[in-house]
């Protein structure tokens, strides 16, 4: 394996669980990586990892660091004040040299403004505390699409689709992958840092969102006509809500099934994907094959070409 180096930055939240992201740092260390932190990642201005101006300082620093992973520490919020002011020529020219940026949740703001201003691939991927620093061992999924990603070699990712979605009728749509935290994207809609896809495949996930705020948002991304352009739309995991007695039946399928009804291109579920252990690691601006046939799903991007140093 050859030693990467990976720049560890806070972009969003502050970081709360230290523990947490020194034991991912460790863990990262252990498999070889050199790992540099931004001076700022453990910066606190009230519930920011540092005011606006020092989080798109260790933005532009982590552009800056030649690093091959640029990773953040953890998501939660922040990015969306900093749309604006992002260094996107300096981000673009990173990724043009080869850094690899890393993220998810908040992270979201960052790709798709980057990629609706700049055509630029990041990755949709683990945070450092969340996923390499939990206290027991990190799943193993994860730490192998993570490894794929560092090493160059991911070429795509497959999963099993729920029994009641298995197809008779094999399926192929090729198309940029986009997406992400699913509020997120919807706040995006209408602001210039919503990447205009067409013939797209979106890919959503959410965290501690009740399932009427999740149909609420998507309704936001069909009426603003952003699911009508996708050829496919992919579902990842829709976790740690709380049911209430008014729901009456009212659940997350009932979301799934709507949504079948309101768009004409294909909804897939069970994307691993989102505020869970295993997660694998999506390159949100690449062209894409998504494929399905029986119970079987893929996502294909093979090898995504780029400069390397």
């Amino acid at each position: 394996m050859t030693k990467k180096r990976i720049y560890l930055f806070s972009p969003s939240s502050a970081v709360r669980n230290k523990a947490a992201v020194r034991r991912g740092i460790a863990r990262l260390k252990a498999l070889g990586h050199e790992v540099e932190l931004d001076p700022a990642v453990f910066a606190t201005h009230m519930r920011f990892a540092g005011d606006d101006d020092t989080r798109l300082a260790a933005i532009e620093r982590a552009a800056a660091s030649g690093a091959d992973i640029a990773l953040i520490t953890r998501g939660g919020y922040g990015l969306t004040r900093l749309l604006p002011r992002l260094p996107y020529k300096a981000i673009a020219r990173a990724i043009d040299h080869g850094t690899e940026f890393v993220g998810l949740s908040d992270f979201t703001a960052f790709q798709n403004a980057v990629l609706a201003e700049t055509g630029r691939t990041t990755w949709s991927g683990p945070a450092v505390g969340e996923d390499f620093g939990v206290e027991g061992e990190p799943d193993e999924i994860m730490q192998a699409c993570f490894e794929d990603l560092v090493e160059g070699q991911g070429e795509g990712s497959g999963w099993r689709l729920p029994a009641a979605e298995g197809r008779e009728a094999p399926l192929q749509e090729k198309g940029v992958l986009w997406g992400g935290n699913l509020a997120i994207v919807a706040a995006l809609a209408g602001t210039p840092w919503m990447p205009k896809i067409k013939g797209g495949i979106l890919f959503l996930e959410d965290v501690s969102e009740h399932p009427y705020r999740i149909e609420r948002m998507l309704t936001q991304l069909l009426y603003a006509g952003v699911l009508e352009r996708q050829k496919a739309i992919v579902l990842g995991h829709f976790t740690n809500w709380v049911p209430v007695p008014h729901d009456k039946g009212f659940k997350l399928k009932s979301v799934v099934d709507w949504l079948r009804n309101e768009v004409k291109a294909p909804v897939l579920t069970g994307l691993p994907f989102g505020h869970v252990p295993t997660k694998v690691c999506l390159p949100v601006g690449a062209k894409v094959t998504l494929a399905a046939e029986g119970r079987d799903a893929f996502l294909i991007w093979g090898h995504l070409h780029r400069h390397h140093h």
